[in-house]
């Protein structure tokens, strides 16, 4: 995996909504559902703000106290991780993200006291994917949904 390559989400396959500390994560495509916490989610938000493995890392090593190759390789595993369940997908024309893009956790850690890194997890769920797969909601086109057709034989 090359460092300078920036990732986007796999919208319009993937959707998620960020609560509290937690995000959770659907992919309509196969009807699994994710749920990412703590570094899992801090990774997330950089890789929606367009940043690169390396700018990862360095914020994650601000972040959290712990080895930077420990930080280096748990996220590349995680975001390969990411990659492979098809969440996200390699960006190449995406620009460097701004320092202000990459605010990590709730913010500084007070008392200069950093929290211990933990390798990032992906909670995958299958659990719904029936129910997910059934909906229709997600196969929706530009006008959105519900749309009622409107037939040829109606005047204006």
């Amino acid at each position: 995996m090359t460092s300078d390559i920036r990732f986007r989400i796999n919208r319009p396959r993937v959707v998620y909504e960020v609560m509290d500390d937690e995000v959770v994560i659907i992919d309509f495509d196969t009807g699994n559902y994710y749920s990412l916490e703590k570094v899992a989610a801090d990774i997330w938000a950089m890789i929606e703000a367009g940043a690169s493995l390396p700018e990862m890392v360095e914020a994650l090593t601000g972040r959290y106290a712990g080895d930077s190759t420990v930080i280096d390789s748990a996220a590349r595993q995680f975001v390969a991780q990411l990659q492979s369940e098809q969440l996200i997908i390699a960006d190449h024309t995406r620009g460097p993200a701004t320092v202000g893009e990459l605010k990590v956790g709730a913010g500084a850690p007070t008392g200069g006291q950093r929290p211990s890194f933990d390798a990032p997890v992906l909670s995958k769920y299958s659990d719904m994917q029936e129910l997910l797969l059934l909906d229709p909601i997600h196969e929706v086109d530009e006008a959105g949904w519900p749309v009622i057709p409107q037939s040829s034989d109606e005047s204006p």
